[in-house]
């Protein structure tokens, strides 16, 4: 099952890369933008778990790739948070299309531009497991987890220096501001973490 997955994952950057290879052969890409993004990753044992459905960052984090005409971050990417909702908003902004109302989500073509910008503040994750609802909210530094709203038990981890999430700091004394402020920022949801 792990090679095939590898297997598989190998086989989409081939094809992706015959994609854009294609779009710059057939002089497109001045007027071409690309968006590539995954489904949310797959537990390989990671945590004892086998499947998709957690919010740990193996199975939450996906890729995303943009390509775009004119940006000046050309083949650079960026430590800063983003979510599959986003890609909806960069294309219109990238069109110059104005959605007809306010979008939960913004567009990441200021980060095409300068990828080290200042930015939202966090991206939203969510699962249930059985009659329970599991949100989180991912930082450039922190993962925040509640379940049922913190009844059912709540998880910090420091990326920093846990960037496989094996250290829940939640209960740690040293972290109780850190998991307050996330705290408020997960349940203040998507207009709390935007950065403007």
């Amino acid at each position: 099952m792990i090679q095939s997955y590898y297997a598989c994952t190998t086989l989409m950057d081939e094809q992706l890369g015959r994609v854009l290879a294609a779009i710059d052969r057939l002089g497109l890409a001045g007027n071409t933008a690309v968006v590539f993004r995954g489904d949310h990753g797959w537990s390989l044992g990671e945590h004892g778990q086998w499947q998709k459905m957690s919010l740990f960052e193996d199975s939450a984090q996906v890729p995303l790739i943009l390509r775009a005409p004119g940006m000046k971050a050309k083949g650079r990417s960026s430590k800063r948070v983003a979510e599959l909702v986003d890609p909806y908003p960069t294309l219109a902004d990238l069109c110059g299309l104005k959605p007809a109302h306010e979008l939960p989500r913004r567009s990441l073509k200021p980060l095409l531009n300068g990828p080290d910008r200042a930015w939202k503040r966090g991206a939203f994750t969510t699962v249930t497991r059985g009659q329970k609802l599991g949100r989180s909210i991912r930082t450039e530094r922190w993962r925040y987890t509640e379940w049922d709203e913190g009844k059912a038990g709540a998880e910090l981890y420091g990326h920093d220096r846990d960037p496989r999430e094996f250290v829940n700091l939640a209960s740690d004394p040293a972290h109780a501001a850190t998991a307050k402020e996330l705290q408020a920022l997960l349940r203040g949801g998507w207009k709390a973490a935007r950065a403007d």
